[in-house]
């Protein structure tokens, strides 16, 4: 219970409004810097609050450095090269925090 629930008290998530008007809640998963830009990931959620599929969605992101209380601007990445880029970079995100759970575990064992 305590494990679960103190997750999702940190989960940062996001109102992401689709083209067709439809509005989904997405969590927050990183952001990433590839070729000096940034991108969010966003896992979208459903009413439960999950995810079955595991989908993520990426997303050119952007701040206001002059206001950070304006809202970050999410963009689409049209480019497939750029796509693929970003995707590479998730997967070598998932696989340093595979990694680290790795060492924790064997950390906690000790």
């Amino acid at each position: 219970m305590g494990k679960k629930e103190s997750y999702e008290d940190e989960e940062m998530t996001v109102e992401l409004e689709l083209e067709d008007g439809t509005v989904v809640n997405c969590a927050i998963i990183t952001i990433l810097t590839v070729e000096a830009k940034d991108y969010i990931v966003l896992l979208p959620l459903d009413e439960d609050g999950e995810n079955e599929d595991g989908e993520v969605w990426f997303y050119g992101y952007s701040e206001n450095p002059d206001d950070p209380n304006e809202e970050p601007i999410l963009a689409y990445i049209e480019d497939d090269d750029v796509y693929e880029k970003v995707a590479d970079a998730f997967d070598e995100y998932l696989d340093s925090c595979e990694f680290d759970e790795i060492i924790d575990d064997n950390d906690s064992e000790e």
